[in-house]
């Protein structure tokens, strides 16, 4: 296990900023989650590069800064606080509210529930490092988290950050909001549901956060994404 954890960090993530150029082809455009949930991943597993999206403004209510997993009696939905959150605010200027020892709670809660999992003792130390930074900014930790999932699945793609907000029906690929906690009927075409082994219970819940099944699949995460897909362009890794 721990030879599968150092060969992770052997996976290049390129991250740049861009001039305002339209997002291509090749590129899922997407807004950053916290620890974003399974229709993400299977989403961005077809394209070449991910353009994220760095100008809009701050959505309440989101996957922007809240994730959902599995405990021993429920999903428990983990939300990061934010200073002055409100609509007028630019993502990338959006403090995070340290105030409260939210760290903590986030932690123990994700120990209780994947303590026992699989593959828990090689990939804690990845994300419990993460959230000790403690970024200044909610867009720099998302990012942070992102770049580093996507070495643990092995999948090397380019990052690009947006510098300008498009608007449009015509933009290819683009899936800003649509995979929203309040908007599940828009996953039907991005993702379907593999069952896997999670860690407790026998009812299988569906779209939890990365972590669910990084903890209780490990090196068989990345297959198990790839068939929740429903994108027909194949898989970029």
């Amino acid at each position: 296990m721990k030879t599968f954890v150092f060969l992770l960090y052997l996976v290049k993530i390129t991250v740049q900023e861009i001039v305002s150029n339209l997002p291509d082809s090749k590129s899922a455009y997407i807004e950053l989650h916290y620890f974003p949930c399974l229709a993400y991943f299977a989403c961005i597993s077809s394209y070449e590069s991910i353009l994220l999206e760095s100008a809009e403004n701050y959505t309440k209510q989101s996957y922007r800064n809240r994730c959902n997993i599995r405990t021993a009696n429920k999903v428990a939905n983990l939300s990061v606080p934010v200073v002055k959150g409100n609509t007028k605010q630019r993502i990338k200027d959006i403090h995070i509210d340290y105030s409260e020892n939210w760290i903590k709670d986030h932690w123990r809660t994700i120990a209780s529930g994947y303590g026992k999992a699989p593959f828990f003792s090689e990939l804690a130390p990845v994300f419990e490092r993460i959230l000790h930074k403690k970024h200044t900014f909610l867009f720099d930790l998302n990012l942070e988290i992102l770049t580093n999932c996507l070495r643990i699945l092995r999948w090397k793609k380019e990052i690009r950050l947006s510098n300008e907000y498009f608007k449009g029906s015509e933009i290819p690929n683009d899936f800003r909001d649509r995979i929203h906690p309040k908007k599940t009927e828009l996953l039907t075409d991005l993702y379907k549901v593999v069952p896997y082994t999670q860690n407790f219970g026998s009812d299988f819940v569906p779209n939890l956060s990365i972590l669910d099944i990084l903890f209780c699949e490990g090196i068989y995460a990345s297959d198990l994404i790839c068939q929740s897909s429903v994108n027909p362009q194949g898989h970029n890794f």
